[in-house]
């Protein structure tokens, strides 16, 4: 499949109604590794959709009630979050520890995106694809990841070209089904307790 078909196969996600979210494919990890480096207890699940979280999510508003939905496909683990714990280098750091792999999209209300790379508990890269697509004419120009070379980024399409470029690095193919099926379901510790004093922010 070349690059073209594999960005249609994600047209999905450019949905007006998929306005915020972060996707994370972790290899080299279980699901509760994973819960774990997201700060979760892996004895304290339940089942929820994408939309029963966000709702949830929602419902404390102003409070530091963030869920992580949390599923195995194949040799990878995905997880799903209306918030932006899986945006964050410390979170990237921590899931690949040990010689795995992270990569992460996100995307905000705001307009704001973000694609992540770590390997082996270190971030290889993290940018604003928007940004990429004016690159040629920026000063200074924005370092592009090697494994983000060769993608032309559009803003009509940045999100689909993100996931598009997450299967190509990875290999793991996401499936929109997976919003609204019911996963395991994890609730997360404030970032302030989990991270400390690093890694608070979301992206922006």
């Amino acid at each position: 499949m070349d690059w073209h078909e594999t960005v249609a196969r994600y047209a999905w996600a450019e949905s007006d109604d998929l306005m915020a979210y972060t996707f994370s494919v972790i290899s080299g990890a279980t699901e509760d590794d994973v819960v774990r480096a997201f700060g979760g207890d892996p004895g304290d699940t339940r089942r929820m959709t994408f939309d029963e979280a966000a709702d949830e999510s929602a419902e404390h508003l102003y409070q530091d009630h963030a869920l992580l939905g949390v599923v195995t496909l194949d040799r990878h683990v995905l997880t799903i979050e209306s918030g932006y714990h899986g945006s964050l280098p410390e979170i990237a750091e921590r899931a690949s520890a040990g010689g795995g792999e992270f990569f992460s999209v996100y995307t905000s209300v705001n307009g704001v995106h973000q694609v992540l790379y770590a390997v082996d508990g270190k971030v290889d890269g993290m940018v604003d694809p928007a940004d990429l697509e004016d690159a040629a004419w920026m000063d200074p120009a924005p370092v592009i990841p090697g494994w983000a070379q060769g993608v032309d980024f559009h803003l009509e399409s940045v999100c689909a070209e993100s996931f598009a470029l997450m299967e190509r690095v990875t290999g793991a193919v996401v499936d929109p089904g997976w919003l609204t099926a019911p996963l395991r379901t994890v609730r997360l510790p404030p970032l302030d307790v989990l991270l400390g004093d690093q890694g608070t922010t979301q992206p922006s």
